[in-house]
Order: structure tokens, then C-alpha cells, then sequence
């Protein structure tokens, strides 16, 4: 036991319990979680007075069927005491609602909610004449039984003759008429009924609540011997108080009570663990990573379905976040070191003109603004490139986008052809339009074939098929290439290898960002030699007429 209560106490045990729930939890939608919330917090009324009905029931039939028990057993009493009885039979009630698994069992022949409750019993009548020897002779030996009975079960006995007379009871002498009960039994059946009790006073403040609370059950059973109804015995009793009966299966109701609640307390750990905590840590994790640090915690297993798609997404956003910051530190440093190269050369140049402009030569005056003029060029080129990434980097996908790529292919051969470079064009005939904006593609085109020109190369191929959905375009020349270590980097802003010759490194980056809007792409293929580039474009449509190259 203290090993158990220090396991508790340390969290091992709980943890244990915990681990196999996690791994088996269901993956439960949000809306199924609210639904069988709302629908068993709806319900609680009606099956609280479900309940109350049903257990009111119960009590209904278990009072009958004392009566019903105790009828037999003073029936048989009667007959015994009977002068001359020599065969004694106990009459069984007809089953009605009787269920051997049912309160009351198969002695119970009324229900509250089907049974009709009729008026208060009749009096009996005064009536000339007065009973058989054998019935006062048998009233006289029974007696005793009938009194002890009676106050022992406090229910009120009658003991009448076959006529309907009361042998024994307040109203000995008198005669029943016209009972529906008390008929029956007459003629050999035992019957129960519902009436209202006439000396019904309420109690209790919400004893109106009770269906039965100002009703009397009565019974009534046939006395046979020797094969006749020789009298009848006449029971009533007002069933056991709805209240009375609550509290006596106090411990019970408690339990049910008790049930209730820690249902509704698991219902509030399902709907803790599958929506609030996980969108408590979710919101703590939001402010990390806006202050700009932390990190996206782990899927509860317990999560609602949509929760777990919201981590999801939102581990998503915060990469997609982290990456665009890494990429824009990257950029601002590498387009600060862009703009200090030039910048520094035009303020050097500036200074040397302001020292020595008076003597200094000519010559040396131009070739000074010159370089001045020069680095200022870059910097308009730079400036100029940088607002052409900017708009190919927030462009969103064009759905009415459109290029007739054999036409496009046969424009960039006319354009760079010649000067000792051959372009050559390979594209099948019908081949489908791409989904991209014709001058964007030409731009692309025209980029990587002066790249080819520029590294050396004396033949470029301009290959085009249709592969899955796509149009693939091959931009490949016979140059010196791309040395191996910077391969990597050829789509990194401001990478370039012709600094000297005026490149900016901005020429591909533009190029995969104008595709990737588009849901393009372009890579660097590793094969062969001199330098080979693979462009993928979604298809944009059916095939449109084009003049042969």
C-alpha cells in the first residue's frame, strides 16, 4: 500500500494508466464531442422524470402484489375455517402486465400510465336479510387472522359472503352493489383496480409531482370451496408514498446521483483534453512564435480531429513563417552587400575628384567618372532586378494564363540565333499550351540561352514534350558548365559568376519564383556535359495552331 500511494504521489502510476489511452484514443471529430454533450445534458431532465415515473410504477405494482399475496394466503385461511371444506383453491390473478423479470413479477396487473383510475369505492347499502350460518361461522374462526393481518400490513380487509354482505369489517351487515371488483371476484376471477381515495390530503410540498398520491389500490379475491365462491375477501391499500419511497432507497438514488456527475465530470475531461488544453497550448505556442522563438508542440492524441488539423496547419504556417524570415535576413544582407560594392566605389571616386580635381589630369578625370557612371549603372540594374524578384515572388497563380510554347520556342531561336551560337528546336507537333504568361516564359527563354552564350557556348537545344500534366522544357548547351561546388547555389539571390561581366545573380531566382507561382518549377540537371536546365509548367489547355519553327 505505501508503495502504491508513493507511486501517486510521484506520478509513475497515473502516467502508466495514461499511455496505453493515449495510444488507443479514438480520432473524435469536434462536433461529434459538442453533440454528445449537448444531447446528455438535454436529456438529464427526461430521464430524471423518466426515472421518477418509472420507480412511482414500481412502487404501484409492488403494493399490488402484496395484496395480491396476501389475498391468497387469507383466502386460504377463510376456506380452511369454512365448515365442510373439504377442497381449497387459491385463484391466481390473470397475468396482465406481468413479467416474471418486472417488479411485482407475474402477480402485477396494473400500470399507471395504462390502467384506468376509476371514482372513489361506493358505499355499501343497508339491506334486509343477513348472511348464512356457514359464513358467520367461518367469519367468527377467521377473524383473528383477518385483525393481525390488518394491522400488521395496514391495509384495510373486508371478509364479504357470496352475496356481497360484509361479514367482517366497519360495515358488517351491509351490502356491496354494483362494485366493478368486487363483481368480478363474485364470479371466480380476482380483480385489482385503481380509485381515488376520497380521504386524500397532501403532505409534503411537491407531492403533486406523484401520479399516485391520491389513488387506493383494491383488491378483491374469490374464496373457493369445494369447487363454489363461497365469499370474498375485499383489500385496499394507498401505495407507498413516492417520497416516502425515495427516501428509503436513498443509497440507491445517491449512487444514481453520484453516476450522473461522474459522467458529466468525464464528459468535461473529454471536452478539456479534446478541445480547451489543446488550444490553450496551440495559443501559447501562437505568442512564441510571434515574440520569434519556440516551437509548435506535438499532436495530442487526445485532440478533437480539427484540432489536430490546426496543429498541423499551424506547424505549416510556422515553417513556412521561420523559412520567409531566414530567407529575407539572407536577402537583406546579401542585397546590403550588393549595394555597398558600388556605393563605396562611387563615394571613393567622388573623394579622389574632390582632393585632386584641380590637377588633375584629363584622362584620369573621365576614367574616374566613368567608373562612377558604371557602378551607377549597377545599381539601377540591381534596383531593376530586385523590383522584377519582388513582383515574381508575391505573383500569385494566373488561372487565365496561357502560352503557345512551339510559338515562344521559334521567337527566342529568331531573337539569340546567330553570333555564333545555333539554337535548335525540338517540339512535336499539337503540342498542348502551358500555363504560364507568354512573356514571362519568353523572359525565362531568353535568360538561360544568354546565359549559355555568356559561359561559351557554341550550340544551345530548346527541347519540348508534354509528361503528366506538364510541359517540359530542356535549355541545354554545350559551354563550360557549372563547376560542381557552386551547382547548389545557382538559384541563390545575388549568387553569380559573372560579377565582373555585369551579372546581378537575380536572373534564376526571378525564373523559379515566375514558375513556382504557377506550380512550375525549374532545376539544374546533373547529367552530361556543359549545362542543362529542366523546366516543368502545368498544362493550360487543348492544343493551339502554331507556325512550324
Amino acid at each position: 500500500m505505501r508503495g502504491l500511494i508513493e507511486a501517486l504521489k510521484a506520478g509513475t502510476l497515473v502516467e502508466a494508466l495514461k499511455a496505453p489511452v493515449r495510444r488507443h484514443w479514438p480520432r473524435l471529430r469536434l462536433r461529434t464531442l459538442l453533440l454528445v454533450t449537448f444531447v446528455f445534458v438535454a436529456a438529464l431532465p427526461g430521464i430524471g422524470a423518466l426515472f421518477l415515473r418509472v420507480y412511482e410504477n414500481t412502487l404501484v405494482r409492488q403494493t399490488e402484489a402484496e395484496l395480491i399475496a396476501q389475498s391468497a394466503a387469507l383466502s386460504a385461511a377463510v376456506g380452511a375455517a369454512w365448515p365442510g371444506a373439504r377442497e381449497i383453491r387459491v385463484v391466481p390473478p390473470a397475468r396482465g402486465y406481468g413479467d416474471p423479470d418486472m417488479a411485482g413479477g407475474a402477480l402485477s396487473t396494473i400500470d399507471l400510465r395504462s390502467t384506468k383510475v376509476l371514482p372513489e369505492r361506493p358505499a355499501p347499502l343497508a339491506v334486509a336479510g343477513g348472511a348464512s350460518a356457514e359464513a358467520r361461522a367461518a367469519a367468527v374462526r377467521a377473524a383473528p387472522v383477518l385483525r393481525v393481518t390488518a394491522g400488521t400490513t395496514l391495509a384495510s380487509i373486508r371478509l364479504l359472503d357470496a352475496g356481497g354482505r360484509v361479514l367482517l369489517g366497519p360495515e358488517a351487515g351491509k351490502v356491496y352493489s354494483g362494485v366493478a371488483e368486487i363483481d368480478a371476484a363474485r364470479a371466480g376471477a380476482p380483480a385489482t383496480v385503481l380509485r381515488r381515495n376520497g380521504d386524500y390530503r397532501p403532505r409534503y410540498r411537491l407531492e403533486w409531482l406523484s401520479r399516485a398520491s391520491d389513488l387506493r389500490i383494491h383488491h378483491a379475491a374469490p374464496v373457493v370451496v369445494n369447487g363454489r365462491t363461497v365469499a370474498v375477501l375485499l383489500l385496499s391499500r394507498s401505495p407507498r408514498a413516492l417520497f416516502r419511497g425515495l427516501y428509503e432507497d436513498r443509497g440507491k438514488i445517491l449512487f444514481g446521483i453520484a453516476a450522473i456527475f461522474a459522467a458529466l465530470v468525464v464528459l468535461s475531461g473529454l471536452l478539456s483534453r479534446g478541445i480547451v488544453r489543446p488550444i490553450e497550448a496551440l495559443s501559447e505556442a501562437t505568442r512564441a512564435v510571434a515574440r520569434g522563438g519556440g516551437q509548435v508542440p506535438d499532436v495530442p492524441r487526445t485532440a478533437a480531429t480539427e484540432i489536430q488539423a490546426l496543429y498541423a496547419d499551424f506547424a505549416t504556417m510556422a515553417a513556412a513563417i521561420e523559412q520567409r524570415s531566414r530567407y529575407l535576413r539572407d536577402f537583406a544582407h546579401a542585397v546590403s552587400h550588393e549595394f555597398k560594392t558600388p556605393l563605396a566605389g562611387i563615394r571613393g571616386a567622388i573623394e579622389i575628384l574632390e582632393d585632386h580635381h584641380e590637377g588633375m589630369a584629363p584622362a584620369d578625370r573621365r576614367r574616374f567618372l566613368a567608373n562612377i557612371d558604371a557602378d551607377a549603372g549597377r545599381l539601377t540594374l540591381l534596383v531593376q532586378r530586385l523590383l522584377e524578384l519582388a513582383r515574381a515572388d508575391v505573383a500569385g497563380r494566373d488561372a487565365g494564363a496561357i502560352s503557345d510554347v512551339r510559338l515562344i520556342l521559334a521567337r527566342v531561336a529568331d531573337a539569340l540565333g546567330g553570333r555564333g551560337l545555333r539554337v535548335e528546336i525540338e517540339a512535336p507537333e499539337g503540342l498542348v499550351a502551358a500555363a504560364v504568361q507568354a512573356a514571362s516564359l519568353e523572359a525565362i527563354l531568353t535568360g538561360l540561352v544568354e546565359n549559355g552564350r555568356q559561359a561559351g557556348a557554341g550550340q544551345v537545344r530548346l527541347v519540348a514534350r508534354k509528361e503528366a500534366g506538364f510541359v517540359v522544357l530542356e535549355v541545354a548547351d554545350d559551354g563550360s558548365g557549372i563547376p560542381a561546388a557552386d551547382r547548389a547555389r545557382v538559384f541563390e539571390p545575388f549568387f553569380t559568376s559573372r560579377r565582373a561581366s555585369g551579372g546581378t545573380g537575380l536572373g534564376l531566382p526571378i525564373a523559379r519564383s515566375l514558375l513556382e507561382a504557377q506550380g512550375g518549377s525549374i532545376a539544374l540537371a546533373e547529367d552530361g556535359p556543359g549545362t542543362r536546365f529542366v523546366l516543368r509548367i502545368p498544362v493550360a489547355g487543348p492544343p493551339s495552331p502554331s507556325p512550324r519553327p
